[in-house]
């Protein structure tokens, strides 16, 4: 018997809600109004947000589409002031409205859309705003792993119409929050790994289902301006999310593999600050001779490092440190990583304006400083030489291993020796080592293998002064995960364009032998030695050291 009143009950409400639909079609008829039954229909987020929930609510109106400047308003009763009101603070928005009759069942349908609100919508191509004040509260809830973890897990139970705009929402916003670099989303056969690159060290966050993934990876083609329907090659590209008056952008990477299409988003903040020169690791007697050559008015500083090193953060600290209203500063990058006040910055795009062609240009503008973002190829290391050469501080990074290493890879570009270590006024190399944080690490002994390689590479440090008093400990983490570090550290060497370096490169010699010259001279203090002195000192572990420098490091 309760079935059968349980069945009755469904079919009244449902003749009741047909005589509903019956009567507003009648309305929308008799004021000259389209009608809409939006239960079945698309209902847009982005034109949700035009009225806010609550005047939504008074007005009886619900935004459900738009297209261009015009909105698609369902509304109950036309007369209305209340209405009319709402039409008009849509219009005076610049909008067209065009009204559709609903019924009450309709709106509540719309209404309860506002409850999932994508927290970004897209604005125009390859734009993503995300309101300042509702970024700020979900970074405020995602400081650690475990909330970002939390925070996908619940994005993941959503309808499936909202699930996806919602996890690519926690998955960037858990990202900022954290501090992270880039974010990989890894297809492996029944699901995709997503994992966060902190402080240098990939570290697993939360899988994602398939669908999912499918839907995530379409858009974030479409916000980065990719071709969805390609699939079997390489793409690259990059969208914006502008929060508040801030924007930060991201380098897309997607390539394909065996179990799909793999992506990397890459976060840069071009407002971030960057660190001060005296904060980024750079032993004071180091920092004291790199001062005196950014302040010589022509010649070339070169860093040299793979992808993530921290290079372009170095260059960017000693720009800060020499920028003033009496001199013209031009930088040339991929990407602006950046902004600098007092500084005119310019970013290649690989068709028209590539790193020679904007030198070139850069040149034709009179700068006193320029810096290169890269050095790739032979054309851009001609002519920053000549700029050297010729009046102008250059400013650039090179990829090779270790700062000596960089005049062959010049001389490789068929610079002449004699130009390329006269031009050269300085060459850094530099790696990034994660911090341990001093309340979650410990103390042990340095002994074994250990203190061997430490004792091994003490013998080289010209200093000793650098050296500790008490080399009978070092610092480890107190137990195993990577949260006992937080932030990273540089270790440096650097090369001085002496005299006597100069006639080595002339006489061919290899990067070893220019080290030896180096050491001999200079007091050259090279990556490996500077690690170590700071895994003395607690900065960072001798795990670490390896971990950055290689395993390698105990041979001979």
């Amino acid at each position: 018997m309760t079935a059968l009143n349980e069945t009755s009950k469904e079919k009244l409400e449902e003749l009741r809600k047909k005589e509903e639909e019956d009567l507003v079609t009648i309305l929308s008829k008799k004021y000259g109004l389209k009608y809409i039954n939006l239960q079945t229909a698309e209902i847009s987020t982005k034109a949700l947000r035009i009225v806010s929930e609550k005047d939504a609510h008074d007005a009886e109106v619900a935004a459900f589409q738009m297209q261009g400047n015009t909105i698609a308003l369902a509304l109950r009763t036309p007369n209305s002031a209340v209405t009319q009101k709402a039409i008009r603070n849509i219009e005076e928005m610049g909008y067209k409205v065009i009204p559709h009759m609903v019924s009450l069942a309709s709106l509540e349908h719309a209404w309860s859309h506002y409850k999932d609100l994508s927290l970004a919508v897209e604005s125009s191509y390859g734009v993503l705003n995300i309101s300042n004040e509702e970024v700020q509260n979900l970074q405020g809830k995602l400081t650690t792993v475990e909330r970002v973890r939390g925070a996908i897990k619940g994005a993941l139970e959503m309808e499936r119409q909202y699930r996806t705009s919602r996890v690519l929402e926690v998955i960037i916003a858990g990202a900022l929050s954290n501090d992270a670099s880039d974010v990989h989303f890894e297809p492996r056969d029944e699901d995709v790994m997503i994992r966060f690159r902190l402080d240098g060290v990939l570290v697993e966050i939360t899988t994602l289902d398939k669908e999912t993934y499918d839907s995530a990876l379409t858009r974030i083609k479409l916000l980065s301006g990719l071709k969805i329907n390609i699939k079997n090659a390489p793409q690259d590209g990059r969208f914006s999310l502008i929060i508040g008056e801030k924007e930060i952008e991201l380098r897309t990477s997607v390539l394909p593999e065996g179990n799909g299409e793999t992506i990397v988003l890459r976060l840069l903040d071009p407002y971030s600050i960057g660190l001060p020169l005296e904060e980024l690791g750079i032993k004071p007697e180091l920092l004291e001779k790199l001062m005196v050559e950014i302040r010589k008015p022509n010649g070339m500083i070169l860093n040299t490092g793979p992808t993530g090193s921290g290079k372009t953060t170095t260059l960017y600290a000693f720009l800060k440190r020499v920028v003033t209203p009496g001199i013209k500063i031009l930088t040339i990058e991929d990407p602006i990583e950046y902004h600098l006040d007092g500084i005119v910055q310019t970013q290649v795009d690989h068709k028209n304006y590539t790193f020679a062609s904007g030198l070139r240009s850069a040149l034709r503008q009179d700068p006193d400083i320029i810096m290169v973002g890269e050095i790739r190829d032979e054309e851009v290391a001609s002519t920053a030489i000549h700029a050297a050469l010729t009046g102008h501080l250059v400013f650039s990074t090179l990829h090779t291993n270790n700062a000596a290493g960089a005049f062959p890879r010049l001389i490789d570009m068929n610079i002449q020796p004699s130009m390329a270590g006269s031009a050269v006024n300085a060459v850094m190399a530099q790696r990034l080592v994660r911090r341990l944080v001093p309340e979650k690490s410990k103390k042990i002994p340095l002994e074994g293998k250990d203190r061997e390689f430490v004792e091994k590479i003490l013998n080289l440090v010209h200093d000793k002064s650098l050296i500790p008093q008490n080399i009978d400990y070092v610092w480890i983490p107190e137990e195993e995960t990577n949260f006992c570090y937080k932030g990273r550290v540089g270790v440096y060497e650097t090369v001085f364009s002496t005299r006597d370096i100069e006639q080595a490169i002339r006489d061919n010699l290899t990067t070893r032998e220019l080290e030896d010259e180096a050491r001999k001279q200079q007091g050259f203090l090279s990556m490996r030695e500077d690690a170590v002195l700071k895994a003395l000192n607690g900065v960072t572990s001798l795990d670490e050291v390896r971990r950055v420098l290689g395993e390698t490091i105990y041979d001979d």
